[in-house]
């Protein structure tokens, strides 16, 4: 697995072993991780910390170049809200984990220019499947049903 993916994936590890969804993310500038996160909802109380959220507040404020250099990895599809916030920021490329647990707003950001990758890791759709399991509740909170 890539190391980047592989440094989402334990963001949304964490996640899940702090009770919370298990999704994460991490924003790579020039080969280097500026920005790393996951969803912090339940945590937090947050009706916006999505692990996407997440990585690019803690990436803190950063010169428009920089997220136009920049790729966002993310264990899962992004949401709109999330896909937002990468268009508004002019993130050139998504590389995301996995797309069969939740299909976010792929097509928007394609046609908005974003290279999206999708990996179809299976240790990420695994641990969203085992949480979806345990907490559908949960899930079906952070996905607005």
């Amino acid at each position: 697995m890539d190391q980047f993916l592989q440094a989402a994936l334990e963001e949304a590890q964490k996640g899940y072993a702090e009770g919370g969804i298990p999704i994460g993310s991490v924003l790579v500038h020039n080969g280097q991780i500026i920005g790393r996160g996951h969803n912090k909802r339940v945590q937090n109380g947050s009706p916006i910390l999505h692990g996407e959220m997440d990585a690019l507040e803690n990436a803190g404020r950063q010169p428009a170049k920089v997220y136009q250099e920049s790729v966002l990895y993310t264990t899962l599809s992004p949401c709109p809200m999330c896909s937002g916030t990468i268009l508004l920021y002019g993130i050139p490329k998504v590389v995301i984990g996995e797309n069969k647990t939740f299909m976010g707003e792929e097509e928007l950001l394609k046609a908005r220019g974003v290279e999206v990758t999708v990996v179809d890791n299976q240790d990420c759709y695994n641990l969203m499947q085992q949480f979806i399991q345990e907490k559908p509740q949960l899930w079906n909170e952070d996905i607005g049903v």
